[in-house]
């Protein structure tokens, strides 16, 4: 197959999930959007793209996960790893992994192919891009909206649960990660983690650029950030507020 590869991270946590109990179900991925279960619909939006010439689906539950997708021949449900970074490190380092590969979850319930389209055109030829929305045209969007932001000096950045890894060098990256993936949520600490120039970041004494460009000159790497056209792109399904919100979009009736 040619074209990216895009890999759907559908895993969950252990223990009970409040969030999943209340819909009726025991995995987060499974909980319905506007008729259907989570999952399916990022999934659905890669395979009808563009430019994708398979999908990875990776999960503890692969025959749960399997049996709500779609049946098309460009998709493996696979199991995944104890953690998302030890997942994604042993793809890199597989010699089989097909390359660039597109990353994203399985709660990107608004993924559409033209935010695919954006974020792949611009990523394209990077070893690590990584999908940012700009708090000014989201909040403008949605007000009431909350996330996690992480701010420079120009503006403040929410993740869009994209990211593209380029080439086997993107493995570097993924080491890192794997030292930081628990302070994920914790804005600060993975700054921190990427020596002074994240910190400086955070102090907002540096743009976005950058502190891109001292972390791709401290990683060896062309590390880029793509800023997503469409502000949506940082909304994803990680509470209950996030699961009204999506549906009444998807719905028309958000402002």
């Amino acid at each position: 197959m040619t074209g990216w590869t895009a890999l759907v991270l559908a895993g969950s946590r252990p223990g009970v999930d409040p969030f999943a109990a209340s819909h009726g179900t025991d995995l987060k991925v499974l909980i319905p959007v506007a008729g259907e279960p989570m999952v399916r619909r990022p999934v659905r939006a890669l395979l009808a793209s563009e430019g994708i010439g398979n999908v990875r689906v990776l999960t503890q539950q692969t025959e749960r996960i399997g049996a709500v997708l779609p049946a098309d021949p460009r998709l493996t449900v696979e199991p995944s790893g104890a953690t998302i970074a030890a997942t994604l490190a042993a793809i890199c380092a597989d010699p089989g992994t097909r390359w660039p590969m597109l990353v994203t979850t399985a709660d990107h319930a608004l993924l559409d192919e033209a935010m695919i389209a954006d974020f792949m055109a611009r990523a394209k030829g990077a070893d690590v891009a990584i999908g940012l929305v700009e708090a000014r045209p989201l909040l403008k969007r949605l007000p009431g909206t909350k996330r996690t932001w992480i701010g420079f000096r120009g503006g403040r950045y929410s993740g869009a649960n994209l990211f593209a890894l380029g080439s086997p060098r993107a493995a570097k990256a993924i080491e890192l990660w794997r030292g930081v993936e628990q302070n994920r949520k914790k804005g600060w600490r993975l700054l921190a983690a990427f020596g002074p120039a994240g910190l400086l970041g955070w102090l907002r004494l540096r743009s976005l650029d950058q502190t891109l460009a001292s972390l791709s000159h401290r990683l060896g790497l062309d590390l880029r950030a793509v800023q997503m056209r469409d502000p949506l792109a940082a909304v994803d399904v990680d509470k209950p507020a996030d699961h009204a919100l999506v549906e009444a979009i998807l719905a028309g009736r958000a402002s």
